[in-house]
């Protein structure tokens, strides 16, 4: 792949936090080249700092060293407007918790972003149609969170993530919640997405069955990288 394929950058990137008087180092001068189309997979155990790195490229947080950038932006040189802007227009989240707007449908919350956006009521009504029926939910538009089911609230959240094409999805353990055969079902979801519109997805999990479905896994330890494999 050439320079243009590269969607983030992390240089020599490291993160602390303070814990009353004690700093704890959460991340270790992680170096890390994401390209598009990757379908990725952050690992290791409990406190290994996967969903630091995460947030730090998603720009839900600051390193205290080191750059993070993003399709050739430095994130330490943008303002607060620009992050925000970044964060809606290039990044698609996916949590373990869903994260859904509750007083607002399926529709609702898969259309929110684009209407941040700007993006004109027809053109987003086709956008958020589409993309429901692309995840399964055609027809379950109109039921607010609490009518769905956990795979079904996973699959808006997706569709939410997804539908303003972002330059990557970072989902941070995202079929924790779910039995067997829904986690099978969202992975069948992201994994045609990322074949069929090439969007890059970095996952940050415990889950044996996300990194059996990873085409490159990322082994984290004590807020390193310890181990970088790519599957084919």
């Amino acid at each position: 792949m050439n320079e243009a394929t590269i969607i983030v950058e992390l240089d020599q990137v490291s993160k602390t936090y303070n814990q009353g008087q004690v700093a704890v180092p959460a991340v270790r001068e992680v170096s890390l080249t994401l390209r598009q189309g990757e379908f990725a997979a952050l690992y290791g155990p409990s406190g290994s700092g996967k969903t630091t790195v995460l947030n730090l490229i998603g720009a839900l947080d600051e390193p205290n060293s080191g750059r993070v950038v993003l399709e050739g932006r430095d994130l330490a040189g943008l303002s607060r407007t620009d992050l925000s802007r970044l964060r809606r227009d290039r990044i698609g989240f996916v949590f373990q918790a869903y994260n859904l707007v509750p007083v607002l449908t399926a529709y609702e919350n898969a259309e929110f972003v684009l209407a941040l956006q700007g993006v004109a009521k027809a053109e987003r009504h086709r956008r958020t149609v589409a993309i429901l029926e692309e995840v399964g939910l055609a027809g379950l538009g109109d039921r607010r969170p609490d009518e769905l089911s956990g795979g079904q609230q996973q699959r808006v959240a997706i569709a939410r993530a997804i539908v303003p094409e972002p330059a990557i999805v970072l989902a941070d353990e995202p079929t924790a919640n779910v039995d067997s055969a829904t986690a099978a079902g969202l992975l069948d979801i992201m994994e045609r997405l990322n074949r069929e519109k090439g969007i890059t997805f970095l996952f940050s999990t415990h889950d044996q069955r996300v990194m059996d479905r990873a085409r490159r896994l990322i082994r984290l330890e004590d807020g390193r990288v310890v181990a970088d494999e790519v599957r084919r």
